[in-house]
């Protein structure tokens, strides 16, 4: 079904700019009404919210509308870098985008050429299910793909997480919150097969027709389970804190139907503080509304053992170093020594969900001509 010709579609309509600005990220855990709490908070009625969430789902404006989960703390993942020969870049990224529904982000990033690790050019998230090797995942891709050398970082804290693209947009540099950021962790919590089922069952996309108050019925069906245990285990694991946030996705890499974009540039700040203050560093640096992301993760040698890493998106460049500038300011007054620092931008992305289902992945391995088990840690 075509969009209306009488309903806007850009995410910069008046109407369409008040629901983003809470659909994209403000809809944390599992709700049972997630459209009633869009429209609560964004004060546009329930109707209009859903309406105009299916028409821009449909023109792509938003790309999926999904109960997204912390798959941080139900499959081992880390932000792997890879050096692939530059005639193999774009094919590398093909298999990964296509082939290995175990990659999220993909990403083709650039650096000042004399730049430690800006050989690095592939930058990709993988997960795998708990028992299984991320090590040896990425083993398996740099063969298939031809990588001579990848660096695998493991989040060990996580400071920020959000999307809130238009929201963003108006975000002064140096804007931040008046509280140090959460600390959340990265431990696993392990789920049972009915855990599962219901958590498969709620992750899946939505379709523009199954946008509507009665959103987790034919979920349940699917799970195999009464409405209501359906609502007692989503519940649950909302509070073992595996549920992220109920969330529509802006397609913010291509142009829209309309020719605009969301964004056209998004950084990847590389920070490395001193041994010890990863924590301290990484509160104060998550408070910048401008990050969708921030983390603690080692760098290593190759990138000159850098410790902190957040990603900005923005529409003018400038901006956004702007915004680096005012975070970088900002530690120095808290007394937080930067040893070193750079920004990886981004060209070329893709992003899609992870797969984390311990089922897939012995189905994807069998499929790859590779033995499951010989994949465990």
């Amino acid at each position: 079904m075509p969009p209306s010709t009488e309903t806007p579609i850009a995410h910069t309509d008046p109407v369409n700019a008040k629901i983003l600005a809470v659909s994209e990220d403000r809809i944390s855990g599992f709700v049972r009404d997630p459209f009633g709490e869009i429209a609560k908070l964004s004060g546009v009625d329930v109707e209009t919210v859903m309406e105009r969430i299916r028409i821009m789902l449909r023109a792509g404006t938003i790309r999926r509308v999904r109960q997204t989960l912390m798959a941080t703390n139900l499959a081992e993942g880390a932000l792997v870098a890879w050096q692939v020969p530059n005639e193999k870049l774009e094919a590398a990224f093909e298999f990964m985008f296509n082939d290995d529904p175990f990659s999220g982000h993909i990403v083709i990033r650039s650096a000042d050429p004399a730049t430690q690790g800006a050989s690095y050019r592939l930058w990709t998230t993988v997960k795998v299910p708990q028992g299984y090797s991320v090590g040896k995942h990425c083993e398996l891709l740099a063969r298939i793909v031809g990588s001579g050398h990848f660096r695998v970082m493991p989040a060990n804290r996580i400071f920020a997480l959000g999307v809130g693209h238009v929201r963003r947009k108006s975000i002064e540099p140096g804007s931040k919150s008046d509280e140090l950021a959460e600390i959340k962790d990265t431990a696993k919590v392990e789920l049972s097969d009915l855990d599962w089922r219901v958590l498969t069952a709620l992750k899946r996309e939505l379709t523009a027709d199954e946008v509507g108050r009665d959103l987790w019925s034919d979920r349940a069906k699917e799970a195999g389970v009464s409405l209501e245990t359906f609502y007692e285990v989503a519940e649950s694991l909302n509070k073992r804190g595996v549920i992220g946030r109920f969330s529509t996705f802006l397609e913010h890499v291509k142009p829209l139907q309309t020719g605009d974009r969301v964004t056209r540039f998004n950084a990847l700040f590389h920070w490395a503080v001193p041994k010890g203050r990863e924590i301290e560093a990484g509160q104060q640096v998550g408070r910048f509304r401008i990050l969708t992301h921030c983390y603690w993760r080692e760098g290593g040698q190759e990138f000159r053992n850098v410790n902190i890493m957040a990603v900005a998106h923005g529409t003018e460049k400038e901006t956004i170093l702007a915004h680096k500038r005012a975070i970088d300011e900002h530690l120095e007054s808290v007394g937080i020594p930067v040893q070193y620092t750079n920004v990886f931008w981004g060209g070329r992305s893709e992003i899609k969900p992870s797969e984390i289902s311990p089922i897939a992945y012995r189905e994807w391995c069998v499929k790859m001509g590779v033995d499951p088990e010989t994949m465990r840690e």
